[in-house]
């Protein structure tokens, strides 16, 4: 992918002593390609997990490691005002605790504290670590100061642990950033409504019909359509996931029936409308008020159709509203989504299918095709969630851009 609004910036890395440091590597590498200089700033601990010398290989420049190097003193406050951009890349629990309070005593924080950049930080970390109220209390001080957070991603860990405290990875931290880059908010003004993640359907008070989804393509679309200037609502399904976007409205629902009556009620204010919920299209007739008790061998459920909230919406659509819907296909996938696009009066939908590996739910990738109404059908490599909601709305963007002309 190719970031040319990246070259000629000038990009501070600080490393610190993390696992995830090796990632440093890649990372520089891809600022490079895209053109950018790199001034990389490594903590003590960081150089036990790799070694300046790759890095000022890589970044074609002396890596410094103190304020006061062997030969000179390296001056924090003309590297703060060197860089376009700084990012902490891994950031450990103890170096996000030094920034969020001020405690200068390497030289990572001390360029941090005199930076007058935009200034980005990726932790890394194990679970249990991630998740204490002292690491999550020095991530929002963090933001509130205007410091970016590029969130951690979920998987196995060096502690052999599953659960969210990886690193982003290197492509994902330089596609934020060249993405912050962009000149202007290609959607300022836009009201936005997207729905995301599951719907469960009560079969008693514990129990329920559900599916896998994870809601992370439909948290990604938001976070991306808030980041390009739009006033994003986002109807979130009973997902663990969230967004830490304070401008995005979360609007949580559990069931089909109230994502459905959540849709209708903000559609009419929309100008996009992005459905990217996978809603269950049954619910059991009658659930139980009270548990259900295990009595026989076998149980039957009644179950009743739900709305089809994209036909709905597509039904009272007006002329200025643009709606994209969703269609994960095991067979006959594009033919199908052919028809659901016409059927439910879409303006494009976004196709993938269960059958491509890494794509579908529960994954941090995906890997789409998109079909707009006029049949023209653009088709996108494996990427991340955030990259594959890039491309989303830049057909959009494409397509507004061709409604202007």
């Amino acid at each position: 992918m190719s970031h040319s609004n990246l070259k000629g910036k000038k990009i501070v890395i600080g490393i610190t002593g993390s696992i995830a440091a090796y990632k440093a590597a890649f990372l520089t590498r891809l600022f490079i390609k895209a053109g950018a200089e790199v001034q990389i700033l490594m903590t003590h601990a960081a150089t036990q997990f790799i070694s300046p010398l790759t890095l000022s290989t890589l970044s074609k420049r002396p890596v410094y490691t103190d304020v006061i190097g062997e030969d000179s003193w390296n001056n924090h406050v003309e590297l703060g005002l060197w860089a376009d951009y700084m990012i902490i890349a891994p950031t450990t629990a103890t170096t996000l605790g030094k920034m969020a309070n001020g405690i200068c005593d390497n030289i990572i924080v001390a360029v941090y504290l005199s930076a007058r950049c935009p200034v980005f930080f990726a932790p890394a970390m194990d679970l249990d670590m991630w998740h204490h109220p002292a690491t999550q209390y020095n991530v929002k001080r963090l933001q509130s100061y205007g410091n970016l957070l590029i969130p951690v991603g979920k998987g196995e860990l060096a502690s052999g642990l599953q659960g969210d405290g990886r690193m982003a990875e290197p492509e994902d931290i330089v596609h934020t950033i060249a993405n912050f880059s962009l000149p202007a908010p290609s959607l300022t003004g836009k009201k936005i409504l997207i729905t995301a993640g599951p719907t469960y359907e009560p079969i008693d008070p514990v129990r329920f019909i559900g599916n896998r989804s994870s809601g992370k393509m439909g948290i990604a679309l938001a976070e991306v359509a808030a980041r390009r200037g739009a006033d994003v609502t986002l109807i979130l399904g009973p997902s663990s996931l969230s967004t830490d976007v304070s401008s995005i409205q979360v609007v949580k629902v559990q069931t089909a029936i109230e994502m459905y009556e959540a849709a209708l009620h903000y559609f009419p204010a929309t100008d996009i409308g992005i459905l990217a919920a996978a809603v269950s299209d049954y619910r059991p007739k009658d659930p139980a008020q009270q548990k259900m008790k295990k009595k026989t061998d076998h149980l039957q459920l009644e179950l009743v159709k739900n709305p089809d909230i994209a036909a709905s919406l597509g039904q009272q659509k007006k002329k200025h509203q643009m709606m994209i819907g969703f269609a994960l296909e095991t067979n006959n996938a594009l033919e199908n989504a052919k028809g659901k696009l016409k059927k439910k009066n879409l303006d494009i939908i976004v196709l993938n299918s269960l059958e491509d590996k890494g794509a579908g739910f529960n994954h941090d990738t995906n890997k789409i095709s998109i079909i707009s109404k006029d049949n023209k059908i653009r088709k996108f490599e494996l990427k991340s969630k955030a990259a594959v909601a890039e491309d989303i709305l830049n057909v959009v963007d494409e397509l507004i851009a061709a409604e202007k002309v």
